[in-house]
């Protein structure tokens, strides 16, 4: 298996279970390593044989951006489900970095691997 990885994406959203967090806009830093076969990719050069990460980023942005959140493991599994339904990727790593959580850690978070399952991958 290939890993196509997508490192340090930072995002502004809300997060968290206090009544401050629910009124601000938190920075999550994340981490995605996704399964992808290269070879044909590497052969054709073409865009449309591999995963393209600029549409993944896109799609991970927006819809981090427009959540609400109160669980970091609740939003790492909404990142997860989009890498698996909508872009068919087979295995992926998401991890998760709510940095400012504890006072003293530089990162705080959670990583999470998931698999698609059969029924993603329709009839």
């Amino acid at each position: 298996m290939d890993t196509i990885f997508l490192h340090g994406l930072k995002v502004d959203c809300v997060i968290g279970v206090w009544d401050w967090e629910r009124r601000i806009k938190q920075r999550v830093e994340i981490d995605l390593d996704m399964a992808a076969d290269i070879r044909r990719a590497a052969a054709t050069e073409r865009l449309e044989d591999t995963l393209n990460y600029k549409a993944i980023a896109k799609a991970v942005i927006s819809h981090v951006e427009n959540s609400e959140y109160q669980l970091v493991e609740t939003l790492a599994e909404s990142v997860a489900r989009i890498l698996t339904e909508e872009f068919q990727i087979s295995w992926c790593r998401v991890k998760l970095n709510k940095g400012g959580a504890v006072r003293g850690a530089r990162a705080v978070g959670v990583v999470i691997e998931r698999k698609s399952t059969p029924e993603d991958s329709g009839p």
